[in-house]
């Protein structure tokens, strides 16, 4: 089964990986954290995405907040898909991580969630190993259909409580 990677410009993301990580764990797919800045670390950050297909992984996630280059990084050494995760700081609210996540030339994509969506990051990624992963494609239908049944399960408490 192919890993994700789960790539965090700094340890300010973590709680937002943490997000991803609890997804991928109830899916079950293997996934690495390491923490690589876009411009403190770039050899590392390069190195990783560079060798990521012959290491095992299908996907990389990015986290990064501020000018968020990290995914656009990664995204430029690699050909597999990279979902950049704009994180929230103190300024701006996320938006400037925001609009440097979508901001790809053409040629260089990344995927891009909603300010901290670590978790549907993960279920992106999820779903793009199971385009070829029909166990994992099976676990996702399971998880919609148990996210469905918990909605449906709220509507009738509300319901009765009106």
């Amino acid at each position: 089964m192919k890993k994700v990677g789960l790539i965090m410009g700094s340890d300010s993301d973590l709680p937002i990986a943490q997000k991803a990580a609890a997804v991928l764990k109830e899916l079950g797919i293997p996934f690495e954290t390491h923490i690589y800045s876009a411009h403190r670390t770039p050899t590392e950050a390069a190195e990783f995405a560079a060798n990521a297909r012959e290491n095992g992984f299908g996907a990389i996630i990015a986290f990064a907040g501020m000018a968020a280059h990290l995914a656009g990084a990664l995204a430029a050494r690699t050909t597999l898909p990279v979902i950049g995760v704009p994180c929230k700081s103190a300024a701006f609210e996320g938006l400037d991580a925001l609009l440097s996540t979508v901001q790809m030339p053409t040629g260089i994509p990344v995927a891009t969630v909603a300010v901290n969506g670590g978790a549907n990051a993960a279920l992106l990624a999820a779903q793009i190993i199971g385009v070829s992963d029909k166990k994992i494609a099976s676990k996702l239908d399971g998880k919609r259909k148990s996210d469905a049944e918990a909605v449906l399960a709220k509507d009738a408490a509300v319901a009765e409580k009106i």
